[in-house]
């Protein structure tokens, strides 16, 4: 099988870059522009991706295992501090009969194994995840335009700390969700806690907050496509701010304003901070033509009539 000639200058031939490093750092290869390789090539680079991503998790996991006990002080301590503020109120109505404190329980014998596994998993995967994400990117990267590589720094760029942004004030806030929660429980009844619903609902604390950070990133993104523009979202900021109250609202256990709040109104400034993006990127863009018709100027749209509605260019022909 015959091998075309890659263009190659003679200073470069006899240098060659190994083939491994240009796919690792995605650079464009003038004899292959679009990275074009095999079905089993492809399969092979997924493997060896894989492997080195699930030693680094396998790694970070020994790790985790090591450090569980300061992880699972570290998970806990939401709900030992509701527990403190539960307990100091309970100590005015019936001193010298507040029980254990800061209990959480099992309901099986295998349930301590599988926690510690769980957290010690968990905690592996944040820890090597500068590894495994490289190797999602390196596999993923030949196959893209210079174009999309970019927008794929800026949104992990700004996605992971919008997220962990999220994720801190919603471990802060889940205090006072706990501390109101537990207060329902009647006077004559003890609530059992079990790990894993405590599990369960901290888990959901921190992907709620984190995703609803990431609002003002889809806004950004959806602008940067051309599907929002400024005078679309000016029309429906008074609509978006109070979906954002009512989305924190129901998503906070809390009753208590204070607690939307620490959701709701840093989501409102970032959602204005991503309308001053929109209004500087249509800025921009209307320099360069129509927001409308992307790659026509003004005069183009006006020429072909693309302005007017199909209804009123067909009145006008009548």
């Amino acid at each position: 099988m015959a091998i075309a000639d890659d263009g190659l200058l003679p200073a470069e031939a006899s240098e060659p870059e190994p083939e491994a490093a240009r796919q690792d750092l995605g650079l464009t290869r003038r004899s292959n522009p679009e990275a074009r390789m095999p079905l089993m090539e492809h399969l092979r680079e997924l493997r060896n991706r894989l492997v080195k991503a699930a030693a680094a998790l396998t790694v970070g996991s020994v790790i985790g295992w090591v450090v569980y006990p300061w992880v699972w002080n570290f998970v806990k301590a939401p709900y030992c501090r509701a527990q403190v503020k539960t307990l100091a109120v309970a100590a005015v109505h019936s001193a010298g009969s507040l029980g254990p404190h800061c209990q959480l329980y099992f309901s099986g014998v295998f349930d301590p194994l599988f926690l510690r596994l769980q957290i010690s998993i968990a905690a592996g995967a944040i820890i090597s995840s500068p590894v495994w994400l490289y190797q999602l990117w390196a596999f993923i990267a030949p196959g893209l335009y210079r174009r999309e590589r970019r927008w794929a720094y800026f949104f992990v760029g700004a996605a992971i700390p919008l997220f962990a942004v999220g994720a801190t004030i919603a471990y802060f806030a889940m205090t006072r969700g706990l501390q109101w929660l537990l207060h329902l429980t009647p006077a004559d009844t003890t609530a059992l806690i079990f790990i894993n619903t405590y599990l369960s609902y901290a888990a959901a604390m921190l992907l709620i907050f984190g995703l609803a950070f990431e609002i003002p990133l889809v806004i950004v993104l959806l602008n940067m496509a051309g599907v929002l523009t400024h005078a679309r979202f000016r029309k429906w900021r008074r609509l978006i701010i109070f979906l954002v109250f009512a989305f924190a609202a129901i998503f906070t256990p809390s009753p208590d304003p204070l607690s939307m709040l620490l959701l709701a109104v840093p989501c409102v400034v970032l959602v204005e901070a991503a309308e001053v993006f929109v209004w500087a990127n249509d800025r921009r863009r209307a320099k360069a033509g129509s927001l409308e018709f992307p790659g026509m100027t003004h005069d183009e749209v006006t020429r072909y009539g693309l302005e007017d509605p199909l209804g009123e260019q067909a009145g006008a022909t009548k």
